[in-house]
Parts: C-alpha cells; structure tokens; sequence
C-alpha cells in the first residue's frame, strides 16, 4: 500500500505545484479572473494563516503542526485495510498536506487562487492541495464508517 500512496501523492503533489506556479508567475496579487460570472473566478492571494486565515502570522507553529499531523497520519493509515479508496484518500491527504507545507517553507504563505461566490457568499480563496485534503478526508470518513479502520 505505501508504493501505491507514494506514486498517488507524488502526481497530486506536482499537480498542486504546478498550478500554484501557473498562477504565481501569470497573475497580479488580488488580480481576479472571471470564468464564470457570479460563481467562479481565479483570484490570487497569500494565504499567511490556514483555512480562513486562521493562526495568520504563525508560520513557523503551522508548519510544526502540519508535520507533526503528517506523522501522526502516516502510523494511523496503518490500521486502513488495503483498497482503492484508501490509497487514494491517503494519497490526496499527503499530496495536499505536503503541497500547503511546500508553500509554508519556501515563501512564509500559501498561494490560493480558487474563488467561489455561492448564493452571495464570499467563501474563502482556496488551492487544489485544499481539495485534495477535504476529499480525502471525506474518503476516510466513508471508511471508517465501513469499518475499514479496524484492520
């Protein structure tokens, strides 16, 4: 199972990477993009805290915690019973996970760029390696409802 992750987190890693780059070197900070009115648009900010800003000015404490939350999902993937939807949902975890830290380490923020406006909300900017860890958590969850966290 730990190959089938690596080779999982490493294609959401570089996916996450790239499109952080992408939007780095071809957009102004704030500069918004509309690519569909009133819904959806790529907006590039820094992110200086962790979802919705949270713990803004913190980096050094966000990235111990974000190790420290890598480590402790790695001894927990072990109590997973080996299928598709765990890989993946391990794979989307790390992938994520590594990407946000990647950015913590290298610049001091993370680059968002995902902007949605849903029924007039505003919600937060976010990035792919933020999808990734809500699916993956998602899958986690739906296994350990199946029970496949008792391996």
């Amino acid at each position: 199972m730990k190959k089938k992750i690596f080779i999982i987190t490493v294609l959401f890693l570089i996916l996450d990477i790239i499109t952080k780059l992408l939007i780095d070197f071809n957009m102004n900070l704030s500069h918004s993009i509309t690519i569909i009115s009133s819904f959806f648009y790529l907006t590039k900010v820094y992110n200086y805290g962790a979802s919705w800003s949270v713990l803004s000015g913190y980096n050094i404490l966000l990235i111990i915690i974000t190790i420290i939350m890598l480590i402790i999902l790695y001894f927990y993937q072990k109590k997973f019973r080996e299928n598709k939807r765990n890989i993946l949902a391990f794979g989307l975890l790390y992938g994520g996970i590594l990407g946000n830290l990647l950015n913590r380490i290298v610049y001091g923020y993370v680059i968002d760029f995902l902007d949605f406006k849903i029924f007039n909300y505003d919600f937060p900017v976010f990035n792919f390696a933020d999808t990734f860890i809500v699916f993956g958590l998602i899958l986690l969850i739906i296994a350990i409802i199946k029970k496949e966290d008792e391996v």
